[in-house]
């Protein structure tokens, strides 16, 4: 699947946290957790919070095509709000 989400880096820790990058100025902080196995898919919990991240993208671009949300390079507006 192609989507937005990205793990934020660490240098010596085995914490792992998600965002959805939008641009270079919007950063959606989503969840995270200790990376316990080489890949998110392997861990049920991390998997979550990303497919979370994934469904939030959906209906952000769905918001956009219908014209409830405009998304720009620093901003995020609507009145919409969301259910995930």
């Amino acid at each position: 699947m192609k989507d937005s989400v990205v793990a934020l880096p660490t240098l010596r820790s085995k914490l792992r946290l998600y965002g959805l990058r939008l641009s270079d100025r919007i950063l959606i902080l989503g969840n995270g957790g200790q990376k316990k196995t080489h890949t998110y898919n392997e861990d049920d919990t991390l998997k979550g919070y990303v497919l979370t991240l994934q469904r939030f993208e959906e209906l952000l671009k769905e918001g956009v095509a219908e014209g409830s949300v405009i998304i720009t390079e620093n901003e995020i507006e609507t009145d919409k709000t969301f259910e995930i």
